[in-house]
């Protein structure tokens, strides 16, 4: 069974950068795809960015292009968000998420595994 652990968020003011993390256990993150999703109260659950272990990725939320970043460290069983130029509007739970195929896709639907996620707040 995987278990993924997010922490980093915060309150930070607009204009911030913060960084995210997410932390793998029970399977080696080399052979997992990892995600990053972000829900605010009453709207669905977003993708954010993704990064699949045989080295593709996808497309990120074009809310995020150029912004964020998702990376790994398989070393240390850890995914990151670094998010950059915050705005209010990201502020969301931030939520890690992890699957056995190789495709990362942008639909909450399909992933294996999801940590409880971290709050992060963006003030104005």
């Amino acid at each position: 069974q995987v278990q993924l652990v997010e922490s980093g968020g915060g309150l930070v003011q607009a204009g911030d950068s913060l960084r995210l993390s997410c932390a793998a256990s029970g399977r080696t993150l080399s052979s997992l795809t990892m995600g990053w999703f972000r829900q605010v109260p009453g709207k669905e659950r977003e993708f954010v960015d993704g990064n699949s272990w045989s080295g593709g990725r996808s497309d990120y939320a074009d809310s995020v292009k150029g912004r964020f970043t998702i990376s790994r460290d398989n070393a240390k069983n850890t995914v990151y968000l670094q998010m950059n130029s915050l705005k209010p509007e990201d502020t969301a739970v931030y939520y890690c998420a992890g699957r056995y195929s190789s495709v990362v896709i942008t639909t909450r639907a399909g992933w294996d595994y999801w940590g409880q996620g971290t709050q992060v707040t963006v003030s104005s």
